[in-house]
């Protein structure tokens, strides 16, 4: 019996959702939207628009209600992730979340605890750790081959213009979204804690709204992070590049190695150099991932672990705890900049909603 599967949203993102659906053969129940014909344009998208098994519901609760389901993709606007996170676990169905997985540090730990009380499985949807670049380099990590942390950074140098904001009118804003480093860079901000220990002291971060008046919230965050094992990072996002996107790329210096990681989305190896090398490591020098989009190839990887999760009854590669840790570095950099001071973590509490009237 394939897995009985339903898609919430169906925003910019949904493709890489349905891509990945068709790819796993998951049982395509239902789709949810509140626009109707977002619903339609996605599923012609994929040629599944005259497919009369596919349910169209405008309310996800209804959804819920009628449908035997295992797992659920939400890909709404940012601010309701949580609540309809929340709601499949209630009802005992396993959830993919898009990032960020909620807005607040408080929505992210009630995702944890119900998920734990209910035993649902839950994935934060950073596909980008599945990229092929960013498997080499943990490997090595966990294998020991960078010897004692130095640093790391990571620089999302992106551009986004007024039409991707006008497109979706929550985008940008503090209740829905956040800014350049909620939306665009949360996935690099993933990556750079994950590869660094995830333990962190203390953050300073500094933000900006330089040129997209028209929003809410920041198109620059940069920040200094403080690790518990010693090792520092630094952290640059933006969405001001001129004129398109020019790179995202990972930075790890350890005493026995450097690697760079770049392209578009941490795709490509630019820099590989050890100490102990070995043949193996050619293969490395210069590897590139070719990519359809700015998302990656990730999504397919992600789904097909999460559905083995489901199976085996193990966590997720990337479960709820990856996704709260993303977002409390998000969440810290903005307290940060709200206080003018450095920030210790853990965060008890903080929303993205906490920044209103900041720019």
């Amino acid at each position: 019996m394939n897995m009985k599967y339903a898609l919430i949203g169906c925003g910019r993102i949904a493709t890489n959702h349905v891509k990945a659906v068709l790819n796993n053969g998951l049982e395509f129940v239902a789709v949810c939207d509140v626009v109707p014909e977002h619903m339609e344009q996605l599923l012609a998208k994929h040629d599944l628009q005259n497919d009369a098994t596919i349910k169209r519901y405008t309310d996800y609760k209804q959804l819920i209600d009628e449908n035997e389901l295992e797992l659920v993709g939400i890909a709404t606007e940012s601010g309701v992730h949580a609540e309809i996170a929340l709601y499949c676990i209630e009802h005992n169905v396993n959830v993919i979340i898009e990032k960020p997985m909620a807005m607040s540090i408080e929505d992210a730990e009630k995702i944890i605890k119900l998920s734990e009380e209910k035993g649902v499985k839950v994935s934060a949807c950073h596909q980008n750790r599945f990229n092929i670049a960013v498997q080499e380099m943990r490997k090595a990590l966990e294998s020991g081959r960078f010897g004692k942390l130095s640093h790391g950074s990571i620089h999302v140098r992106w551009n986004r213009n007024k039409d991707y904001y006008t497109q979706a009118p929550w985008r940008g804003t503090w209740a829905q979204d956040g800014g350049a480093l909620m939306n665009q860079c949360i996935h690099g901000i993933d990556l750079l804690r994950w590869m660094m220990g995830n333990e962190i002291d203390e953050v300073y971060g500094v933000t900006r709204q330089q040129f997209h008046h028209y929003l809410e919230a920041e198109d620059i965050g940069m920040a200094v992070v403080k690790f518990k094992n010693g090792a520092v990072a630094t952290i640059e996002g933006t969405t001001n590049v001129y004129p398109q996107n020019l790179e995202e790329t990972l930075y790890l210096f350890g005493e026995n190695g450097t690697v760079k990681l770049g392209g578009k989305s941490t795709n490509n190896i630019d820099v590989w150099n050890f100490a102990d090398e070995t043949d193996e490591d050619q293969a490395n020098k210069g590897l590139e991932e070719a990519t359809s989009n700015v998302y990656g190839n990730g999504h397919t990887s992600l789904y097909a672990d999460v559905i083995d999760a489901i199976k085996n009854d193990r966590a997720p590669y990337i479960d709820a705890h990856a996704g709260r840790n993303a977002l409390e570095l998000v969440l810290a950099i903005y307290k940060s900049q709200k206080e003018g001071k450095a920030v210790k973590l853990p965060l008890e509490q903080f929303a993205s909603i906490d920044m209103t009237g900041e720019f």
